[in-house]
C-alpha cells in the first residue's frame, strides 16, 4: 500500500522549493532551484515570472518523481509565496505583460508620497491594516498598467489579471480555471477590508487599480482546484494557500495570542499572533491576517526587514568577504565583537518601523584594526539589532512575546543565534523542523482536506532543537543599542 503524503511549493524571493512530509510530520524530501533577480535602476528589483513557474514546475516534478518512486501518495498539495510581489498577466494566454515587481522593489515610492499628500493613509491604515509604502502590491500593479501600452485599457475591458505570486502559481497550476488568492496575501495588496474580508472598492479607486482584475479571495484551508493532469501525470487538489511569513507561524506552531516567531530569510518577517483581536498599530508597525479558518479570521501584528539573509548574499557575491555563506559563522566568530563597526543595509531601504524608502545602506565606525571578521560580525550584528527595533516598537503597541522562535537560512547559524538572545533580551528557540515555511504550507493543505481536525493538532507536535538563552549585561546591550541607533539615524532620510 501507498503511504500517504503532503506536498508543499514553497515559492521564495531567490528559490523555489518542493518539500513533501508525512501525516505525522516528518520531512520526506526537498527539491530546490535558485535564480536570479534583476535590478533595472536603484531601489528597483523584478523576477521572471516565467522563471517562477519552471522553477517551481520542475522541483515539484522531481520531488514527486522521488516519491513515487518510494511509493509515498500526495493527497494534497498547499502553496506558500513571496508575499506583496506583483503579477500583470493576459487571461487569454497566461503571459504575463512584464516582470514581476519584487516586494523589495521602491520605484513607487514618490507615488506613495503622492497619496499620502492627498491625505489617503488614514484610509489605507484602517481599512488594511498596512501603510502607504511601495513594499505592499497596490501601487505596483498600478505602475505596471500605467508602464504597458494599452494595459489599462485591456484591464478595464477584463483582459488582464492582476495577482500575487500565490495567484499566478493557481493560475498555472489549474490551466487557468482558477484566478484565486486566500486571505493572508490578499491582505498584502493595500486593497483588502481585513475587518470586513473583502476587496475595497474605494481603495481599488484611490489606488486606480480595476477591481475586476483581482482574484477571488477563500480562507487559507479551502479548495483552490486541482492540478492540471499534465503537469503532474495526475490532478492534485490545492487545498491549502498562505503567504510565506503567515505559513511560517503555523508551521512554528504559534497559534495561540502572544506566540511570536521570527523568520530568517532574505528579509526577516517577526509576527505575533494576536488571535481574534486586531491590534492597531501606532508604532509603525503592521496589522495583518494571520490566517482565516472556517470563515473565522486570525490577526496578527508583524513587522518587516528588509535585509537579512541577503546581507550574507551580498558580502559574499559583491565584496567576496566569503566564498559560502555558511562561512560567515567561523569568520565573524573569530572576533570578540565587530570593534565598533556598524552595518546599516538599507540596500532598498528602511523597513520597520522607520519606513524609509529611500535611504541607502552604510557602514560606520571603521578604523585601521576593522577587517573581514569584524565586518562579518557587524552584518549578524545588523540584523539582531534590527529584531530588537521590531520587538520594541510591539511593546509600545501593547504586544510582548515572552519567547521568540526562529526559523529561516540564518536560523541555522548558531553565533548569529546568540547574538539575537543577548540583543533582545529573549529566549530564542529553533524548531526541530527547520522548514517551517513549507510545513505550514502543507498544514493548511492538510487542514483543508480534512486530514487534521485543526490547527491546534498540529501545534501539539511543535518540538524545539536548540534553545539560547540571553548571556551579556543590560550594559553591553545598552551601550550597543545606543551605537546601533547613532547609525540608523546618520542613514535616515525622513
Amino acid at each position: 500500500m501507498s503511504e500517504a503524503a503532503l506536498l508543499a511549493i514553497d515559492q521564495g524571493t531567490s528559490s523555489s522549493r518542493a518539500m513533501a512530509f508525512s501525516m505525522s510530520g516528518e520531512s520526506l524530501g526537498i527539491e530546490q532551484q535558485s535564480f536570479a533577480a534583476s535590478y533595472p535602476a536603484p531601489g528597483w528589483v523584478e523576477h521572471d515570472p516565467e522563471v517562477l513557474w519552471t522553477t517551481v514546475l520542475g522541483t515539484a516534478r522531481r520531488l514527486l518523481a522521488r516519491l513515487r518512486s518510494t511509493g509515498h501518495r500526495v493527497i494534497a498539495l498547499g502553496l506558500t509565496n513571496q508575499r506583496e510581489t506583483s503579477i500583470v498577466w493576459d487571461r487569454r494566454s497566461g503571459a504575463p505583460i512584464y516582470p514581476a515587481i519584487v516586494w523589495q522593489d521602491r520605484r513607487t515610492a514618490q507615488r506613495c508620497r503622492e497619496l499620502a499628500l492627498a491625505g489617503h493613509g488614514p484610509l489605507v491604515s484602517e481599512r488594511t491594516g498596512l501603510r502607504l509604502d511601495p513594499y505592499f502590491s497596490a501601487t505596483k500593479f498600478a505602475w505596471i498598467l500605467d508602464q504597458v501600452p494599452g494595459a489599462r485599457q485591456a484591464a478595464q475591458n477584463g483582459e488582464l489579471a492582476c495577482g500575487t505570486v500565490d495567484s499566478f502559481l493557481l493560475w498555472r497550476l489549474t490551466n487557468g480555471r482558477a484566478h484565486l488568492s486566500d486571505v493572508t496575501n490578499a491582505s498584502r495588496t493595500a486593497l483588502y477590508d481585513i475587518r470586513q474580508g473583502r476587496w475595497d472598492a474605494t481603495l481599488c479607486d484611490v489606488f486606480d487599480v480595476p477591481a475586476r482584475c483581482l482574484p477571488e479571495v477563500a480562507d487559507s484551508a479551502a479548495e483552490f482546484g486541482t492540478t492540471d493532469a499534465s503537469l503532474f501525470g495526475e490532478p492534485l487538489p490545492i487545498r491549502g494557500v498562505a503567504g510565506d511569513q503567515q505559513a511560517a507561524l503555523m508551521g512554528q506552531g504559534c497559534i495561540h495570542p502572544g506566540d511570536a516567531k521570527c523568520t530568517y530569510g532574505t528579509g526577516a518577517f517577526l509576527m505575533v499572533n494576536t488571535g481574534a483581536r486586531l491590534v492597531p498599530s501606532t508604532s509603525q508597525l503592521i496589522s495583518t491576517v494571520a490566517w482565516r479558518l472556517g470563515g473565522c479570521m486570525t490577526y496578527a501584528i508583524e513587522g518587516s526587514v528588509l535585509a537579512a539573509g541577503s546581507i550574507v548574499s551580498w558580502l559574499r557575491d559583491a565584496l567576496g568577504l566569503i566564498a559560502r555563506s555558511e562561512e560567515i559563522e567561523a569568520l565573524a566568530g573569530s572576533v570578540a565583537d565587530s570593534g565598533g563597526v556598524y552595518l546599516v543595509p538599507a540596500f532598498t531601504g528602511l523597513g520597520a518601523p522607520y519606513w524609509d524608502p529611500d535611504a541607502r545602506a552604510a557602514i560606520l565606525g571603521l578604523t585601521a584594526s576593522s577587517g573581514r571578521a569584524e565586518l562579518a560580525r557587524a552584518a549578524l550584528e545588523s540584523v539582531a539589532y534590527q529584531t530588537c527595533d521590531l520587538l520594541a516598537a510591539m511593546a509600545r503597541d501593547g504586544v510582548s512575546p515572552a519567547v521568540l522562535k526562529i526559523d529561516g537560512g540564518m536560523s541555522r547559524n548558531s553565533l548569529f543565534s546568540k547574538i539575537l538572545s543577548d540583543v533582545v533580551r529573549l529566549p530564542i528557540w529553533h524548531a526541530r523542523l527547520d522548514e517551517a515555511t513549507a510545513f505550514g504550507a502543507a498544514a493548511l493543505a492538510g487542514i483543508g482536506a480534512g486530514v487534521y481536525r485543526d490547527a491546534e493538532e498540529l501545534a501539539g507536535r511543535w518540538q524545539s532543537e536548540r534553545r539560547y538563552e540571553p548571556r551579556l549585561d543590560d550594559a553591553w546591550r545598552a551601550d550597543a543599542l545606543e551605537g546601533w541607533r547613532m547609525a540608523v539615524n546618520r542613514v535616515r532620510t525622513s
